[in-house]
């Protein structure tokens, strides 16, 4: 069996009681470990990471979770890392703590048969977007590539590596908190198949004849799973916070959105 989840935002200053947050993880990952071939974390596993050049006392709260990772892969359980919008900042430490290989970039594998797109789904977009969506939307988008654009130059990343760890950390986790308090009080639902992103952007890559069996995104805190016309499945996963969804892929390719509370 090949598990996929995403969006744990561990550490999120949103999420009270962060420890059974981070114990009810293990507990699932303990379960997938059963018959799990391979996990694949597909971003947003923290609410904010950064490595600094200095220490950074406050990365033991991850321990448990860190030890964990490591205990599944001694167990023969192939784990991937994809990074998010909010866990993009690893540059070899995260890796290192956990033996997981971390993924930068979207990748298409083959498993059990079947082609799978996977990816964290933040910046990924149609060609054509800008004439799907009317002005006030596309400023939205616009100002979150700005953004994603920021946190991924290298210079910005220099910088905010050189500060103190805990001036970091201070800035880091309360701008991700208030994000958390943002969506659990207006929550974005699912915008339908002409206006959700990840799936115009699975129905562009069929157009451009790039075939995928099933198209895996977290990033959106949506459970989703729709057929286009192509065939392909896009699937988005939920979250692991308050949904508490994952999906499988099992031998014979026949992927299944699941909750772990049920």
């Amino acid at each position: 069996m090949i598990y996929f989840l995403s969006d744990a935002h561990l550490g999120s200053l949103a999420i009270q009681r962060g420890w059974a947050h981070q114990k009810k993880l293990i507990d699932m990952l303990e379960m997938m470990s059963k018959d799990a071939a391979s996990i694949y974390m597909l971003g947003d596993m923290f609410d904010f990471w950064m490595e600094y050049y200095r220490h950074d006392k406050a990365k033991r709260q991850y321990s448990p979770f860190c030890k964990e990772i490591r205990s599944l892969i001694k167990r023969g359980i192939h784990v991937h890392f994809f990074t998010g919008n909010h866990d993009l900042w690893t540059f070899g430490g995260l890796a290192q703590m956990t033996g997981a290989e971390v993924h930068y970039e979207p990748c298409t594998i083959i498993r059990y048969g079947k082609s799978l797109y996977l990816s964290h789904g933040d910046g990924l977009l149609p060609r054509n977007w800008q004439a799907l969506y009317p002005k006030p939307v596309q400023r939205k988008i616009k100002r979150f590539m700005r953004l994603r654009q920021l946190f991924h130059s290298p210079t910005a990343q220099f910088l905010f590596r050189s500060l103190p760890p805990s001036w970091g950390n201070a800035f880091g986790y309360n701008w991700a908190k208030k994000s958390r308090l943002k969506e659990i009080a207006n929550p974005c639902p699912y915008k339908g198949e002409d206006q959700e992103e990840l799936v115009l952007f699975a129905k562009d890559q069929e157009k451009q004849n790039n075939h995928r069996d099933y198209y895996i995104f977290g990033h959106r805190h949506i459970e989703l799973d729709l057929q286009i016309a192509s065939g392909s499945r896009v699937v988005i996963l939920g979250d692991c916070f308050q949904q508490w969804t994952y999906a499988k892929l099992d031998n014979k390719g026949r992927l299944t959105l699941c909750n772990y509370e049920q």
